[in-house]
């Protein structure tokens, strides 16, 4: 269950992570609402995740999933570039936080 609950608050670490661009310094109310209640409820994740997994890899897997999710879908929007490269990192980064998850 501990796993489940990391995925999803490293999933709200993207979601508060793309808020917080879309606030243009919090000048903007919607996207700095979904901020605050984005990272309330990934940050809360990790701490319940964190009971029973290490910490270190509880944190690695969390900015993992926070950073894939987040470089994608700034991807699939246009707001960054595609690049081969940029696709085998990301890869690299899943294939990490698998490992994790076998090695626990």
């Amino acid at each position: 269950m501990a796993w489940i609950v990391l995925i999803i608050s490293g999933m709200f670490e993207a979601v508060w992570a793309l808020a917080l661009g879309k606030s243009e310094g919090f000048s903007r109310l919607a996207p700095s609402l979904v901020f605050v209640v984005a990272l309330a409820i990934s940050m809360g994740g990790l701490a319940m995740a964190m009971r029973t997994l290490p910490v270190g890899t509880s944190y690695a897997v969390w900015v993992a999933v926070g950073a894939v999710l987040t470089v994608g879908y700034s991807m699939a929007t246009g707001d960054e570039s595609i690049s081969p490269v940029k696709i085998t990192l990301l890869l690299g980064l899943i294939s990490c936080v698998v490992g994790l998850k076998l090695a626990h």
